[in-house]
């Protein structure tokens, strides 16, 4: 028996099936049912659509039940699942044991078929405390046992420096190549960058040391042939010629052996005072560099930053 449909019915289902923009399964229910009022048997629908006779069936009866409010789709999906903080307690604690497939971490599938949960609940778990498993970090555990106090001393002369006070975070960039090409230097031109020639000439190798006002952000720099101790001592020797008499020195340096030399200690001892000679002192060396130090310090840690 063919369905009967109003003037409004059958423009809108029309409507639907000339449309580009609604969904191609509301586009094929409307196809079912004008296809039905228009006398097709269900062969022919089966055939043209296609489709199975469940389906012709199933939205034959809601048109006929709600009409056009009938074809909407009425899909019960899933229950919504919620977060709850026993579930985030659950992956957080998870997440910090070690996988049992031995791999080197989690990832929110993996763990979130290990809790039969949604992977995308565990990812929300970790964004909200902060987690990224797949991320690690180095760190240098040191065997000194006054690190603690030492990393005060140097943290505290960066955050908090004496008054009337010059603090200076001195390093060293070794064997850098003074290189020189061979071939000439091509300029830019429209559509084509500056080109450089791929051989080079090596004249040797150079040492930078530089000393950062850690107050002013002045940089002092030297370039010397060889890193050695010596070199290292000339440059703290212009370091202190190049600030005001009886004015406190502080020097950060890393443990580097050529910091820690006997010309490195005489230095020290004859610079007691800011100058030698000098009378004034107020010293605090995290690490001490044999017999009494001078206000230039050494104040040596070995944390590393990479």
């Amino acid at each position: 028996m063919a369905l009967t449909l109003t003037t409004d019915e059958r423009a809108e289902l029309e409507r639907r099936l000339r449309s580009l923009k609604i969904r191609a399964e509301d586009a094929r229910r409307a196809r079912v049912i004008l296809m039905l009022a228009d006398g097709a048997s269900y062969s022919t629908i089966e055939a043209t659509v296609p489709c199975f006779r469940d389906y012709i069936n199933r939205w034959r009866k809601r048109f006929l039940a709600k009409r056009l409010d009938g074809l909407r789709p009425q899909y019960r999906g899933q229950p919504p699942t919620v977060l709850t903080p026993a579930m985030e307690a659950r992956v957080l604690e998870k997440t910090r044991q070690a996988p049992p497939d031995g791999s080197t971490h989690w990832s929110t599938r993996k763990l979130g078929r290990l809790l039969k949960i949604h992977h995308n609940l565990v990812g929300k778990a970790w964004r909200r405390a902060g987690l990224q498993p797949h991320r690690f970090e180095r760190y240098m555990q040191s065997d000194d046992p006054d690190f603690e106090t030492k990393a005060a001393d140097v943290i505290g002369l960066y955050v908090n420096p004496p008054d009337h006070a010059a603090v200076f975070a001195v390093d060293e960039k070794t064997a850098i190549q003074a290189l020189d090409r061979l071939d000439p230097i091509l300029p830019l031109s429209p559509g084509r960058a500056e080109r450089h020639g791929f051989e080079y000439d090596r004249h040797g190798t150079l040492s930078l040391l530089a000393a950062l006002d850690t107050k002013s952000g002045e940089v002092l720099g030297q370039t010397v042939p060889r890193h050695t101790s010596a070199a290292f001592v000339e440059f703290l020797g212009d370091l202190v010629a190049s600030q005001p008499k009886r004015r406190e020195i502080h020097v950060i340096a890393d443990n580097l052996s050529t910091h820690k030399t006997q010309a490195v200690r005489t230095f020290l001892l004859l610079h007691v005072g800011g100058r030698p000679g000098a009378e004034d002192s107020s010293l605090h060396p995290p690490l001490q560099q044999g017999g009494e130090t001078g206000p230039l310090e050494l104040s040596q840690s070995r944390a590393s930053h990479w």
